[in-house]
């Protein structure tokens, strides 16, 4: 009898055969989701002991699966292998290094994929910090907010040049027509 469940989100039903091929034989029930959507229902109905996820997956990108699951401290303890083909996909969007999940880059051996495994266990038992959210804007809110109206302006002035640009162009039309 299975004593684990692992949740495979991916919508490439190869690598989600390839997981469970992979896989110790008898010790794992695996689940399958095809995409965002249908894994954070997977991951509400079965409770699994570990899950994998595809960062680039359709309906729900594996993006707002991983956000989803920070939100919910209950869903924080679940082991997380995320998958992808780029590393550099996630590292845009997540800074490195991975503290609370393990990353494995597609396509991957057996012997990866295990080590994936007991090293996001690991790191799934690691305490969190309490994220602390303060009604005034921060230093960094500052400076977004700082930096879009300078963005604005910019956009503002390229636009007077480019109706400049354009006024020149037409004058130096008619002069040379003459």
């Amino acid at each position: 009898m299975a004593t684990h469940k692992i949740l495979v989100i991916d919508d490439s039903r190869v690598i989600r055969n390839m997981v469970r091929d992979m896989l110790p034989k008898g010790n794992f029930q695996v689940i399958e989701a095809k995409d965002g959507i249908e894994g954070l229902n997977a991951i509400q109905q079965e409770q699994p002991n570990l899950i994998m996820l595809d960062f680039l997956l359709p309906r729900m990108s594996g993006w707002e699966v991983f956000q989803t699951i920070q939100e919910q401290p209950k869903l924080q303890k679940i082991p997380l292998v995320i998958m992808s083909g780029r590393r550099e996909e996630l590292a845009e969007k997540i800074s490195e290094p991975f503290e609370y999940f393990e990353f494995i880059e597609k396509p991957f051996e057996q012997r990866d994929l295990i080590g994936a495994i007991k090293s996001a266990m690991i790191k799934a038992k690691q305490p969190r910090q309490a994220a602390v959210k303060s009604a005034a804007p921060g230093p960094e809110t500052a400076d977004v907010q700082a930096l879009t109206q300078r963005v604005d302006a910019l956009q503002t002035e390229v636009a007077t040049l480019k109706r400049q640009m354009a006024q020149l162009v037409t004058f130096i039309k008619q002069k040379l027509n003459k």
